[in-house]
């Protein structure tokens, strides 16, 4: 049972929040403050009312503080589909995202038959130095089975403190028992970025997975390097956004700075004419002014439109793929000392060109499709896609009030299969292709290559790649 002081807490937070979504939705412009405020306080006495009847008569005893966490994310989820409560743990989970480091192991895992499976140590972490391996299933930590706990509660447990140990029991293909591991956990990093050279170092790949804390940084080491291994033989860059969900605007506009020398980056309009903001390229391109190819697709999504919508408008690059999820607003997260945080959408954002892309996402200026598997089809034609399918989303501005779906969020786990990255790639180099491509956003940077390639026959169908996962967990 919550303490008094807890009820109280809340009961005045629930208040607050209610006073809060009232204001936002601007009742009547015509009452007057006294009028207004006499309106809320009975609102009120009737939420005050309802939560002591659901507690005093329930036909069973009701988890207090539960009924109030649900009665706050209600309210806030009401207003946008993004809005909400977070919970103290699911704050404390989303700093580790944002800031993209923790405390913990090193190995990405999955859940493979109630044991957890690992796909991969990471590259100089406690877990790779204390020889954990590909594909050795972990059954038991500290002597406690993984067995009935899900993949995000055993990840929970295998992250902790920087120098406190944990023992893992581990079966390994090739030995008859299960033998114990102990490691000791660090800080370990989320690589947020991940880049290789491709056609013998002619074209530079930029695959950016997330926008935390670390991005706009691994991203100009990354370039910086792949520049040293190629020197002269750099004809230009991949940046692919593709299924890159989103994250911290501060880190789009600095990511989008990095490969422009002048210019608007991103509009952010709130509530009120005092909370406009405009953010501005400065001098600087760390790709040397190299052409650059932007993959996007279904599940590019906030941070990741930003950043494509910029160097689209500032005709800075070619962006190829299918139309975007279609995120056209920001989230600020208000801490709430102890007790979690509201994540509260607060502005809109809109590209350089004034466009607002929420809920119709941005279109590619060369729309390239991938081979769908039939299962993939058949899943994707029962799911609503993108942000216009999403209850209680946010209307879009634009002037016809069309709203458009997104896109597959579909990746061949194979590159050689994956069409937007090889036609990507052709481009860059200047040899031909036959991967078919169409005519896009109005504005396309590429418009003889766009009406050479819709020209172009298509190519002979590759055999049917296998079904993207979602990324696995890392501890």
């Amino acid at each position: 049972m919550m303490r008094k002081t807890d009820v109280a807490f809340w009961t005045f937070m629930v208040m607050t929040g209610f006073a809060g979504v009232t204001t936002l939705l601007n009742v009547s412009k015509t009452y007057s403050a006294t009028s207004s405020n006499s309106e809320i306080y009975k609102q009120l006495d009737l939420f005050g009312d309802v939560l002591e009847r659901v507690r005093a008569d329930y036909v069973e005893k009701p988890d207090d503080t539960k009924l109030i966490e649900t009665a706050i994310n209600g309210m806030l989820t009401s207003l946008d589909p993004h809005s909400a409560y977070l919970t103290p743990k699911s704050f404390r989970d989303m700093q580790v995202q944002t800031r993209g480091e923790f405390g913990g192991l090193g190995i990405e895992v999955t859940m493979e038959q109630g044991v957890v499976k690992v796909v991969a140590p990471i590259d100089d972490t406690p877990a790779s130095k204390a020889g954990v391996l590909s594909n050795d299933l972990i059954t038991h930590l500290d002597g406690e089975q993984i067995v009935g706990l899900t993949l995000e509660q055993a990840v929970e447990k295998m992250r902790g403190r920087v120098n406190t140990p944990i023992t893992l029991t581990v079966i390994r293909k090739g030995k008859e028992d299960p033998f114990d591991i102990k490691i000791v956990r660090d800080v370990i990093r989320i690589k947020p970025v991940d880049a290789r050279l491709e056609a013998d170092g002619e074209v530079g790949y930029v695959k950016l997975k997330t926008f935390s804390e670390q991005t706009h940084a691994t991203l100009v080491k990354a370039v910086e390097q792949m520049k040293k291994e190629a020197g002269d033989k750099l004809k230009g860059y991949i940046v692919d956004l593709r299924n890159n969900p989103g994250g911290l605007l501060d880190q789009a506009v600095a990511v989008s700075d990095d490969f422009l020398q002048k210019g608007a980056i991103v509009l952010t309009k709130g509530r009120n004419l005092e909370e406009t903001q405009r953010s501005q390229a400065r001098p600087g391109d760390i790709t040397d002014g190299k052409p650059i190819y932007v993959l996007i697709n279904g599940g590019s999504a906030s941070a990741s439109e930003i950043v494509a919508g910029a160097l689209q408008d500032l005709k800075r690059a070619t962006v190829v793929g299918t139309r975007s999820f279609g995120k056209g607003s920001v989230q600020t997260i208000i801490p709430l000392g102890p007790n979690g945080a509201l994540r509260l959408t607060t502005a809109r954002y809109y590209t350089p060109s004034g466009r607002s892309i929420q809920a119709r996402g941005i279109d590619p200026d060369l729309i390239v499709e991938q081979e769908l598997p039939e299962d993939v089809k058949s899943r994707e034609s029962k799911r609503p896609r993108g942000e216009a399918g999403l209850r209680g989303h946010l209307k879009t501005e634009a002037e016809d009030g069309k709203e458009q779906a997104g896109s597959s969020a579909f990746v061949p786990k194979e590159k050689e299969k994956d069409l937007q990255l090889q036609f990507a790639i052709a481009k860059l180099r200047g040899v031909p292709t036959a991967i078919p491509a169409k005519a896009g956003s109005p504005g396309a940077n590429d418009e003889e290559a766009r009406k050479k390639d819709s020209s172009e026959a298509p190519a002979t169908p590759a055999d049917k790649p296998s079904e993207s996962k979602d990324a696995p967990a890392k501890p």
